[in-house]
């Protein structure tokens, strides 16, 4: 069961990822590989669609993500942060700094990732165990997309 929660919650914690990805500022394009702006926001709506969620469940998700998204929105601009004096360290060619900044990043998404996974495990108790079953079939097909992509990038 324990295994079961933590691989949902770390796959499950890139669909999820809508959840702190809502900014002010537009999102930049990304860089080869990486998927398109809100292509996780549509992943996590579709899998709340696929569970076929009742309202109060709804009501519930939507609680827990936004608390989770209030308590990491003090990581993500410390992350940000860090990433620009990351830039700035990098044309310095400061590698003292450089080192003490990539722990502080390690760190800070450590804490983004545990917040992530700790609503997850929340929003997981709240499902029916028809549902669990269903999410747990969701992420390991998800699981399966990825390792495919990645022999695809390594082998094309």
């Amino acid at each position: 069961m324990k295994s079961n929660l933590t691989r949902f919650a770390a796959v499950t914690a890139l669909a999820a990822g809508m959840a702190f990805a809502q900014q002010a500022t537009p999102a930049p394009q990304p860089a080869p590989g990486k998927p398109a702006a809100g292509t996780h926001a549509r992943a996590h709506h579709r899998m709340m669609q696929d569970l076929n969620l009742t309202d109060a469940q709804k009501q519930q998700a939507k609680a827990i993500f936004q608390q989770a998204r209030q308590t990491a929105q003090p990581i993500r601009q410390q992350l940000r942060q860090n990433r620009q004096a990351m830039a700035a360290a990098v044309k310095a060619n400061d590698t003292a700094q450089i080192q003490n900044l990539a722990a502080t990043q390690g760190t800070l998404r450590g804490q983004a990732m545990a917040i992530r996974a700790q609503a997850l495990a929340k929003f997981y108790t709240t499902l029916t165990p028809d549902q669990r079953a269903k999410a747990d079939q969701m992420q390991e097909q998800f699981r399966q997309r990825i390792e495919q992509r990645r022999a695809q990038h390594t082998n094309g």
